[in-house]
């Protein structure tokens, strides 16, 4: 990997080499990846695009019920996500971490293994990073760099009065997912006799523990000719992913409560939780779909992709930000997903 040569600890060389052994390489773009100072990257006629997501133990997740090689695979694919939210491709992808002495090569080699499998399913060029220890549990930082031609990206503040707002998949699955693993932890905090109940859940737990990033959308929206005017991923909620693009756009919004596409494995255990399927969609987050406004002439092209669901237009901003319930009351919309600063978030 990319490190410094400076003040190492014993082992660090070797276990950066049994980290990092049989790495492949997908991109023309990526000239040199581990095995020096720094990655070399040549792009020719397209702009750049860096991302980076930091993941804490204890705030953005929990080893009682994560497993390793599922933080992996989900701490790379965030960062896979907000390249595809851009409208472009991710290409490599730089990981740093500082661990305590809790966790050993083994288990390392799994958080690893994910990372690996991400990189190789997207096609993505592991190429660098860092290791470092750590007084106390697991911190992650990762970095995806990815390209698309000027024209082709896609910010957040370009949307238009009249544009459809559209969603891919389907929303607050991974919310009720984490409610689910955080119950049966508990339960078997209280009483380790009691083992977990997750059969029959496996929706729910897969879009929790290992989402995917949506490139199979991104790239019908290019076969199609189809660039959104405005783009983001739902990683905070629904409603705070629609208000960032309302904000930065000037407008305001109208979504239809009707409309917002709601699996039915979501509504089951929302139920089960005592939870509203409309609340979870709209606030709880870590979903990964793509959020985005297109003009009304890519209607027809968009209604030919069932992954693709039309669930309102955008406004005027003097009309205000709303959701439009199923009994037809109109509902002011609040970011209320997740808040990295406030007290009371835990994993």
């Amino acid at each position: 990997m990319s490190e410094k040569k400076e003040n190492k600890s014993p082992g660090e060389f070797e276990l950066i080499e049994l980290l990092t052994k049989n790495i492949n390489i997908y991109n023309p773009e990526t000239i040199y990846g581990i095995g020096d100072d720094a990655a070399v990257l040549s792009f020719k006629n397209e702009q750049i695009l860096v991302t980076n997501d930091v993941l804490i133990e204890g705030i953005h997740f929990d080893l009682a019920y994560v497993p390793l090689k599922h933080l992996g695979y989900k701490a790379a694919i965030v960062n896979f996500s907000d390249v595809y939210a851009m409208n472009a491709n991710p290409k490599q992808l730089v990981v740093s971490m500082a661990v305590s002495n809790r966790f050993t090569a083994n288990m390392l080699q799994e958080l690893y293994a994910g990372i690996k499998l991400a990189c190789d399913n997207y096609k993505v060029d592991l190429v660098g990073g860092d290791t470092s220890s750590s007084r106390s549990g697991m911190f992650l930082s990762l970095t995806a760099i990815g390209s698309a031609p000027p024209k082709e990206i896609v910010y957040r503040n370009t949307a238009k009065e009249g544009d459809y707002i559209c969603v891919s998949g389907d929303l607050g699955a991974a919310y009720v997912g984490l409610h689910l693993l955080k119950r049966e932890n508990e339960i078997f905090q209280a009483d380790p006799s009691m083992q977990p109940v997750l059969e029959g859940y496996d929706y729910i737990l897969q879009r929790q523990l290992k989402p995917e990033a949506r490139a199979d959308i991104h790239q019908y929206l290019k076969q199609k000719g189809i660039i959104p005017t405005a783009m983001i991923d739902v990683s905070d909620g629904l409603s705070s992913e629609i208000l960032h693009i309302c904000n930065d756009s000037g407008t305001g919004c109208k979504i239809f409560e009707n409309k917002i596409p709601i699996a039915p494995e979501t509504e089951s255990m929302a139920d089960e939780l005592g939870l509203d399927p409309t609340v979870c969609a709209l606030n709880g987050g870590e979903d990964y779909e793509l959020l985005f406004t297109v003009s009304p002439d890519d209607y027809e092209k968009l209604t030919a992709e069932p992954q693709i669901s039309i669930i309102g237009h955008i406004s005027e901003k003097e009309e205000g930000t709303n959701l439009i319930t199923i009994g037809g009351n109109v509902v002011p919309l609040h970011a209320k997903g997740w808040n990295a600063f406030a007290k009371a978030n835990n994993s």
